[in-house]
């Protein structure tokens, strides 16, 4: 029985991974959250893990209580998470935490040697060559959970070296703005820029899917997973969200993974790899979509996804300003403190203004990240 412990179980990914656990019968050691008090319990209780941890001190005195009539040992804090990521009797660590505080527990349970299936595009966005040179001094396989880099992973299942790969291709929604121009986009509202058409996801990730700022952050995380360069790694918008993403080998062959848009496949996939199982997902019958269609990404519009590129090709901390600053502005665009289309423009400005360390400790990272949150608070007052 494989023993998980799940980082982000309140959040939509760890809330079907939990399907997942329950329909596969396996053990679940550790849970953690932000501060859902209430969701957590519920789980706690269900799952029985060892250990709970939730990152707002506060909320976490409140777990305690709620659950003094149990065995399980309430923790808090990020060093309560880490914990969580590290315990002996693990053997995968799912990651779903939303944003950079899912660095240091992903790098906790790299050096604790656990396998990680990873949904926390902040991991290898911000610290790529970090946590992937950290994976490999402690032969620890990281296996993706996003629908894409799972899509590519399976894709890849029968290339026997890196050099037959000519380029992947990554799939976008296109999210809920799709064909509007800069002119559309002065004044939409936080509403209209939730209103995903096709995937159920939290608040920052769905704001991202809105700014295309998530396909920028995938773009990043798929050459650290993969091993390639930005050059080789295109995007197309298909609007269906049916085929997840594909690889197109040196032979002009593409091979891609299709299914309807549900997590459950590649959280599934990530927990039992090599093997596969019977999902709770529907089948996918072709024949009720008829038509899929493809069309290029508006960089200009959506010009996250360009700073991203840039950012990977500048190397270094550059990435992790780009990470640390679209946080920020999707924060303060959700607090109502900013305009949408200024999101982008303070990943820019970040990217111009903030100096890139080539080389850098996970200490540089967290540095990075304070720098850019706070350029982008300042700056966003003079916008």
């Amino acid at each position: 029985m494989k023993k998980i412990a799940i980082l982000g179980s309140t959040g939509s990914i760890g809330k079907q991974s939990l399907d997942v656990v329950r329909m596969r019968g396996f053990s679940v050691t550790a849970l953690t959250a932000n501060s859902n008090v209430d969701v957590i319990e519920e789980q706690a209780r269900e799952f029985k893990p060892r250990f709970v941890a939730l990152h707002d001190e506060n909320a976490a005195k409140d777990l305690k209580i709620k659950l003094a009539d149990t065995d399980i040992r309430v923790l808090s804090g990020l060093d309560g998470i880490c914990e969580c990521a590290s315990l002996e009797e693990t053997d995968t660590v799912l990651n779903s935490v939303v944003g950079m505080v899912g660095l240091k527990p992903t790098v906790t349970a790299i050096e604790a040697k656990k396998e990680i299936a990873l949904a926390n595009k902040e991991t290898l966005v911000a610290a790529g060559k970090l946590v992937t040179d950290k994976a490999r001094e402690n032969n620890v396989r990281i296996l993706p959970v996003d629908s894409e880099h799972s899509a590519i992973f399976q894709s890849l299942g029968g290339c026997v070296s890196h050099s037959m790969i000519k380029r992947l291709i990554l799939t976008a929604s296109g999210g809920p703005f799709f064909g509007k121009k800069r002119e559309d986009l002065e004044n939409v509202t936080v509403k209209d820029a939730l209103n995903h058409p096709n995937w159920s996801m939290g608040a920052k990730i769905t704001i991202d899917s809105a700014t295309m700022m998530n396909k920028g952050l995938e773009l990043i995380e798929a050459a650290w997973l993969f091993d390639m360069p930005a050059d080789k790694i295109d995007i197309v918008v298909h609007r269906q969200s049916i085929i997840h993403s594909l690889v197109e080998y040196v032979d002009n062959s593409v091979i891609a993974q299709l299914g309807l848009p549900d997590m459950r496949i590649p959280i599934q996939y990530a927990l039992t790899y090599p093997v596969r199982y019977e999902s709770p997902v529907k089948q996918l019958n072709l024949t009720d979509f008829g038509t899929l269609t493809f069309e290029n990404a508006d960089e200009d519009t959506f010009s996250c996804i360009k700073y991203c590129k840039d950012a990977l090709t500048r190397g270094g901390t550059a990435t992790a300003i780009a990470n640390s600053a679209n946080e920020e502005a999707n924060k303060l665009f959700r607090e109502g403190k900013i305009k949408f289309l200024q999101i982008a423009d303070l990943v820019g400005q970040a990217l111009e203004n903030i100096p890139v360390k080539n080389e850098y400790t996970l200490e540089d990272i967290f540095e990075t990240d304070i720098q850019a949150r706070n350029f982008v608070t300042e700056r966003s007052g003079r916008n």
